[in-house]
C-alpha cells in the first residue's frame, strides 16, 4: 500500500449461529483512531503509514469452533 492511503481487508464468515468476527494485528494494535470494521467485517485502515504494516488476522468464533484467515500489509 501506498503511505496515506486507506487500506481494507474483507473477511468473510458465514453460519448459524453467526460468527463473532474480531480482527487483530499479530505484532501490535491496530491503528488507534485510524480504523473501523464495517458490518461485513471489512477492516479499513486510514493514513497508512510503514509503522501498519504487519499482518492482520481476522478470527470468526461460534459455539462450532473458529476460523482465522491472515493478510500482510506492505506499506
Amino acid at each position: 500500500a501506498v503511505a496515506g492511503s486507506t487500506v481494507e481487508l474483507a473477511c468473510g464468515a458465514q453460519g448459524d449461529p453467526v460468527p463473532r468476527v474480531q480482527w487483530h494485528k499479530e505484532r501490535g494494535d491496530l491503528p488507534w483512531g485510524r480504523h473501523e470494521v464495517d458490518r461485513e467485517h471489512t477492516l479499513r485502515l486510514y493514513a497508512v503509514m510503514p509503522a501498519d504494516a504487519g499482518t492482520y488476522v481476522c478470527t470468526a468464533q461460534s459455539q462450532l469452533g473458529t476460523a482465522a484467515a491472515s493478510a500482510r500489509l506492505r506499506v
